[in-house]
């Protein structure tokens, strides 16, 4: 990259020793994969740690020893001993455990299939070769932002450049804390993040989007406080306003609850609106006569119904899809991930360069200090 100390390249080719399944494995049905994957395990014992992510299907994270969000996983890894972080996720979850756990501990990412296309929007050559029509725009500093959903290699740009990192729950903190700093912030990859970001915080005057396919997209840069980075979770961006008065007519009494990856309209609509931490807090707060219409990836609300007495309903009903990143993880590569550790062998393994770990690791300090 040409702005930066950091060396880069496109996340496709990041980690080009990642194996795909044996043929031997694909077959295997539920119950006996259960049965491997609890003999394995019993084997490994507390040198294993599995972490299934809250968008995982059930045959994921039954097996699980934590399910929750990215970051929230990745505290899991660091405060573990086990020397074997199998991260049920996507590849920038696994850069993110492998960046905050110690030298000793080893982060495996079961599927070499499983990249999140939202964190692909946002690619560090890319916003690296953006940066200069975003800069040149401007009259004063301008401070990048990128969500926890990118890659390592772009949070160790926007340290680079006097950034940091931020969650769907800190983000009105990091704009704070840019625009404290500079005339503008910058936000990646997620346009709809940032835009409720900025609603809330009264800054949505103040925003524009950028393309940086477009070769003209940078002509309002100049007059923003906020720049958005034109990309989105392909999940909620699904959602529309339109389910949200279905969900209400369906269910009058109930609460609708949506993530902030959605688009504005969505989110102006809902009742609540936070990660998938504060998500599962509002279906366990409820009575279990009430009802939650939940506006996010599909298996997390039919494990939140499944767990809970509460009636949880799916925003968009039958027409909701999971994410096909996290789809990738078949429990079928889990059995093989923890066979393998067993019997002492290694794959998928996930290990940040060191050069860019050190400066995503800035990145991410500059976050928790907020």
């Amino acid at each position: 990259m040409e702005t930066t100390e950091v060396d880069s390249e496109l996340s496709l080719f990041k980690y080009g020793g990642l194996e795909a399944l044996p043929s031997d494995y694909r077959g295997l049905s539920e119950e006996e994969r259960t049965q491997r994957i609890a003999a394995a395990r019993e084997t490994l014992g507390d040198d294993v740690l599995v972490l299934g992510h809250n968008y995982q299907r059930r045959e994921i994270v039954e097996h699980a020893d934590h399910i929750g969000d990215s970051y929230q996983l990745s505290e899991h890894a660091a405060a573990s001993d086990a020397e074997h972080v199998v991260f049920c996720g996507v590849t920038f979850m696994a850069e993110s455990a492998d960046l905050l756990t110690d030298a000793e501990q080893t982060v495996y990412l079961p599927s070499m299939e499983a990249s999140c296309p939202m964190a692909g929007m946002a690619e560090a050559l890319q916003v690296d070769a953006a940066w200069e029509r975003i800069t040149d725009a401007t009259e004063g500093d301008v401070i990048p932002v990128t969500y926890m959903n990118s890659y390592a290699d772009l949070k160790a740009f926007c340290a680079e450049h006097g950034g940091l990192v931020c969650t769907s729950s800190n983000a009105d903190d990091a704009f704070e804390w840019a625009l404290n700093r500079g005339e503008t912030v910058v936000f990646l990859p997620d346009k709809h993040l940032g835009r409720n970001t900025a609603n809330a915080m009264g800054l949505g005057g103040a925003s524009v989007e950028f393309d940086p396919w477009a070769e003209e997209s940078s002509g309002d840069v100049g007059d923003a406080d906020v720049v958005l980075w034109d990309g989105y979770c392909q999940v909620h961006e699904r959602f529309t306003a339109d389910h949200v008065a279905d969900a209400r007519d369906a269910h009058p009494d109930a609460t609708v609850v949506v993530h902030p990856e959605c688009r504005p309209e969505v989110v102006a609509a809902a009742d609540e609106t936070g990660s998938t931490a504060t998500i599962t807090e509002t279906v366990e707060d409820a009575a279990d006569d009430e009802t939650v219409v939940v506006g996010t990836e599909i298996h997390l609300v039919e494990h939140l119904d499944r767990w809970h007495e509460t009636d949880v309903v799916a925003l968009c009903g039958d027409a909701c899809m999971d994410c096909n990143a996290m789809r990738q993880v078949d429990p079928n590569y889990l059995t093989w991930i923890l066979e393998e550790l067993a019997a002492g062998r290694e794959h998928n393994v996930v290990s940040v360069d060191p050069d860019v770990a050190a400066s995503a690791e800035t990145a991410l300090d500059r976050m928790l200090d907020l």
